[in-house]
């Protein structure tokens, strides 16, 4: 048996608006799958995939419109949703990691009242800056890939020709 949530159900339990819901029913990239014989939209498990993709390329830093033409072109996969957010978490884990020991590293010669060297203050505000700028140059890198793709199959859905990089 299928369980069914109305608009203001699945806001609750999504932690989206109401009004984020029907913004995205109304730009035809989330739609209720059914509705009530009073009018009320009613999304199914079915929708709850659809919308975890949604948020999982919107978290990915792709916007509506790319997010809508990648699911409805079939350019990427569940699967491979999956696997972006999986690789972006595990980067964010090693740039953590990274900041943590340089972290103990500066607690340990502060506790041990020796001086911090300006290596040390260096080496532990680009710890800082990499755990900022990198997921974000290498989402930039990975989508800019991901859009390409996109583009040439866009470009041959509307029978217009395929955009090649002339430094190819």
């Amino acid at each position: 048996m299928k369980r069914h949530w109305k608009v203001g159900d699945l806001a609750k339990l999504t932690g989206l608006t109401v009004r984020t819901l029907r913004f995205y029913d109304q730009i035809g990239l989330f739609s209720p799958s059914g509705q009530t014989e009073s009018g009320h939209r009613l999304y199914n498990e079915l929708d709850l995939s659809r919308l975890h993709q949604i948020l999982s390329l919107k978290e990915l830093g792709l916007s509506l419109v790319e997010i809508k033409s990648a699911l409805t072109g079939g350019q990427i996969s569940p699967l491979e949703i999956v696997g972006l957010q999986i690789n972006q978490i595990q980067e964010q884990i090693k740039q953590q990691q990274k900041l943590l020991e340089q972290l103990r590293h500066v607690s340990k010669l502060m506790q041990g009242k020796s001086e911090l060297t300006v290596e040390d203050f260096t080496s532990l505000l680009q710890a800082m800056k990499n755990g900022f700028e990198k997921p974000v140059i290498e989402r930039q890198t990975s989508w800019g890939r991901h859009l390409d793709l996109l583009g040439d199959f866009l470009a041959e859905e509307s029978g217009k020709p395929e955009h090649k990089e002339e430094n190819q």
